[in-house]
Order: C-alpha cells, then structure tokens, then sequence
C-alpha cells in the first residue's frame, strides 16, 4: 500500500467520523444473492433439531405490536416501542449494510446506491414475499444524542422510501426505526465508523420451509 493511497483512507475515515452518519465499516458492495440468504428464516427442520418450536402465544404478540408501528412515521416511535422492536428483533435474520450518505444529510451518496438497489433486489424477492422488515438507522458516538436520534430516522425513511419507489415493495412491511447512538456494533469502541450502519431484519415468524 503506497503512501499516498494510506493518506486517502485517513483522510476518508475522518470525514465519516464527522458525519454521524449510518454506514458499516468496508467498502465492498453485499450482492443481493448475499443479503437474501442473511435474512431468510431459519428451516423448521433446524429448530425441531435443536429442541426449538415457534410458540404461538409468542409469535401472536410479536404480529399484534407490529401490526401497531405499520405506516407509524419513524420519529413517532417512543423509547418503548424501539426498545419493543429491538427485542423482537435479536433473534431474528438480520444483515449490517455499508450505506453512506452526504454529510449531515439523509441523501443516499451517489457511492452507496448500488448498495441500496442490492438491498431492494433481496427484499423483492418472491421468496420474501410477505414478510415484514425492520430497517434500522444507527449512528456512532460522535454529536449529540438528539442529533443522532434525528439523523438515523431520516435516514431510514429514505431508505424505506427509496425500496417503495424504485422496488414497488408495501411500505407497510417496512418498519423503519431509529437509534442513534444508543446501540452501537462495538460497544467497546463507541465512535467507531463500524457503529454507523443500516440494519435490515426479517420480522417474518414463518419458517422456510412453510
């Protein structure tokens, strides 16, 4: 690596740091083939294996309260429900994606929209079909907490907005949420760039195999 192109990336990663923005560490485009097998439930098969089974009192909570933050505007949300959706999302199939956006703004960085369109591909997959999905903003440590709050919002609106656009998807299975600051990657390392994300679960509770 030459001296100069070690001075770039420097420079790049002191840029991002002063964006708070939402984006994961690297630089290498997720192909939708990627994405989708990330989010796809876990196989009925699986779960019987390990002594796992869906319990249906569960799952009938978790469909009544998503049913409540459908078509919600994000910053509606109160610090219950976005602890709500966090709790149902942890053992749900996620994915981190390397998203960027132009400084202090919710416009998708002309860098990034390949990202975006991979992530529409997954997500209007036929085996999708049906799902609800939670899109995630999360900003790192850098700025205020009511300044990153504000600004992982917008930029999962965009996001949401941008699959309904150009991907036809229902904007009532996309559940979009912010965090700001409060939920980073590596806790240990709170304004690292790798907290600066967008992430994207699968709420669906059917199996695979269904």
């Amino acid at each position: 690596m030459t001296r100069s192109f070690s001075l770039s990336l420097l420079t790049i990663g002191a840029a991002l740091s002063m964006t708070a923005g939402v984006a994961l560490a690297g630089s290498d485009t997720v192909p939708a083939a990627q994405i989708l097998n990330a989010l796809k439930p876990k196989s009925a098969t699986r779960g019987l294996s390990a002594g796992t089974q869906v319990d249906p009192v569960a799952s009938a909570k978790e469909t009544s309260f998503l049913n409540t933050v459908r078509n919600r505007q994000t910053r509606s949300l109160s610090l219950g429900e976005r602890q709500e959706i966090a709790d149902i999302a942890a053992n749900k199939p996620k994915i981190d994606l390397e998203i960027h956006f132009d400084y202090n703004s919710a416009e998708i960085a002309k860098g990034s929209t390949q990202a975006v369109q991979e992530l529409g591909k997954a997500l209007s997959d036929a085996s999708m079909k049906g799902s609800t999905f939670v899109v995630a903003g999360h900003t790192d440590a850098i700025g205020s907490e009511a300044y990153n709050q504000d600004l992982s919002e917008r930029r999962a609106d965009t996001i949401k907005n941008y699959l309904v656009e150009h991907y036809g998807l229902n904007g009532s299975d996309l559940v979009t949420v912010g965090y700001g600051k409060t939920r980073p990657k590596d806790p240990n390392a709170p304004m690292d760039p790798t907290n600066r994300r967008v992430q994207v679960v699968n709420m669906d509770t059917k199996t695979a195999s269904q």
